[in-house]
């Protein structure tokens, strides 16, 4: 019988322990939950590199300015494993959003982070020695790398060891996006190591080789890959090039250049424009927005997921009435035009991301737990499924009570819209297709919406067929009955 390992040690430590299953391919240190609490372990192949990071400055210039997350110190005691040489708390991101689910621009600001980082680090004779877009998240909207432990003293003479990564992780697929189809992003989903520089070399059109950026990462990059992989004297070489320092910053300066010159323009799709043209009148539109005020309001928390977000007009709202809102759409263009605008407006309250609810993100990677599911990174207070069921029930033909059922497993309140088939979308759904849906009626919608819910509130939304409810999960409302006595008495 063997001995255990310090990771066997930590994942058996009990519920008070809980290692996160992504934070494995760094042997210098890991991110863990000890009681709930974030923590990060620092051991002992990366202690002499952080406390030097640390007593640089730069760590400090990064934190203040944005761009690397910040973090407070904490005792061994706090430690998941005896190995520790270090813990830390780093402060906590509100939602774990991965690359295949961002808009073509959030991944393209990712992008010039991680090249911003690394020129920082290189001014001050740092080097990030991983340069994975999963090291990037989204803090009140703007990116920002968590990964403390990235870092290690660049030596004089050494290439950016992290140049193919960022080139598969960013580079290869903003291209394709730009300049084959924005659907390409799915293949960030197909392989958590990123886009095989020569997959993507082949897939793009000739005349990215006129563009010298492209040529030099992308085509040449790809090629200089398949040389070097098929002869051992060649990868060896490879692996003792020198660059000087001014050379790999021009390099880096180049790079980023190329990524800021791609570019895609969002329009074209099915629902870009659908926010703008539906059948509301004036009157039922604003009709609509109050009612979402007021039920929003009344749903306790501050987190809300606007599932059918289009360019956000309702995620608005929605913030507005005090939550903080992730705005998914299925449609790459409306979810991008979204994110333009918050970014525009300065919004730190909202954040655009793409989502196919009748297919979402899978648990993926090292176990099929490396990239948790969208169901086991679900947190919000409130769900709004506005101008959404319809789709679903008759375009997707998912049920009302599955449909219902994903709702309650998702948030203890939901918002929802129905929109019954005399309403003109509904027409529009049905005109190529049988109507083979009976219990697709307001009936059929309260039967099904009662079985896990029950309803808070129910209006008619003027000048519209439409009704609009506030539903409580079932079970939840009696929770918080026993809450408010508590609290009276």
């Amino acid at each position: 019988m063997t001995a255990p390992t310090e990771t066997d040690r930590a994942e058996s430590a009990g519920p008070a322990t809980v290692r996160d299953p992504g934070s494995y391919r760094d042997p210098g240190g890991f991110v863990y939950r000890r009681n709930g609490v974030l923590h990060r372990q620092i051991d002992a192949a990366s202690i002499d590199d952080w406390n030097a990071f640390v007593a640089s400055g730069l760590a400090d210039r990064l934190i203040t300015a944005g761009r690397l997350i910040g973090h407070e110190p904490a005792g061994l005691d706090d430690a998941a494993t005896p190995g520790a040489r270090a813990v830390i708390r780093p402060e906590e991101i509100e939602f774990i959003s991965y690359p295949y689910e961002w808009t073509f621009s959030e991944l393209k600001d990712a992008a010039l982070l991680t090249l911003d980082v690394q020129l920082d680090a290189l001014a001050a004779g740092w080097t990030l020695k991983d340069a994975s877009a999963y090291n990037v998240q989204f803090r009140d909207a703007k990116p920002i790398m968590i990964d403390s432990l990235s870092f290690e003293p660049h030596e004089d003479g050494a290439p950016w060891v992290a140049y193919r990564q960022f080139c598969e992780h960013f580079l290869a697929p903003l291209t394709l996006m730009a300049y084959r189809d924005i659907r390409l992003s799915a293949l960030l989903r197909a392989d958590p190591d990123g886009v095989p520089l020569d997959l993507a070399a082949s897939l793009v059109p000739w005349r990215t080789r006129l563009n010298f950026g492209l040529l030099s990462h992308l085509h040449l990059h790809a090629n200089a890959q398949r040389r070097h992989a098929g002869n051992e004297d060649d990868g060896k070489a490879a692996k003792g090039a020198r660059i000087s320092r001014s050379r790999l910053i021009a390099l880096i300066g180049n790079l980023r250049s190329t990524v800021a010159g791609l570019s895609w323009k969002p329009g074209g799709t099915e629902w870009s424009d659908y926010a703008d043209n539906t059948s509301y009148n004036d009157r039922a539109t604003a009709a609509k927005a109050r009612l979402l005020g007021e039920f929003v309001r009344q749903a306790p928390g501050t987190r809300a997921w606007d599932l059918g977000a289009n360019t956000g007009r309702y995620s608005r709202i929605a913030a507005d009435a005090g939550k903080r809102v992730l705005a998914w759409d299925i449609d790459p263009a409306a979810a991008e035009r979204n994110y333009r605008a918050v970014r525009s407006e300065d919004r730190g309250d909202i954040l655009p991301l793409i989502l196919d609810l009748a297919n979402p993100s899978p648990g993926i990677g090292w176990g099929g737990r490396e990239r948790r599911s969208l169901l086991e990174r679900a947190n919000p207070d409130v769900v709004l499924a506005l101008a959404l069921i319809h789709h679903l029930a008759i375009s997707r033909n998912v049920p009302l009570p599955m449909l219902m059922d994903l709702l309650a497993n998702l948030a203890p309140y939901a918002v929802v819209e129905f929109v019954p088939k005399e309403d003109p979308m509904v027409h529009r759904l049905l005109a190529t297709r049988r109507d083979v849906f009976p219990d697709y009626s307001l009936d059929g919608f309260r039967a099904a919406a009662g079985e896990r819910f029950e309803v808070v509130s129910e209006s008619s939304i003027e000048d519209s067929p439409r009704v609009l409810f506030l539903l409580q999960r079932r079970g939840d409302r009696r929770r918080d009955d026993r809450r408010r006595v508590s609290a009276e008495a």
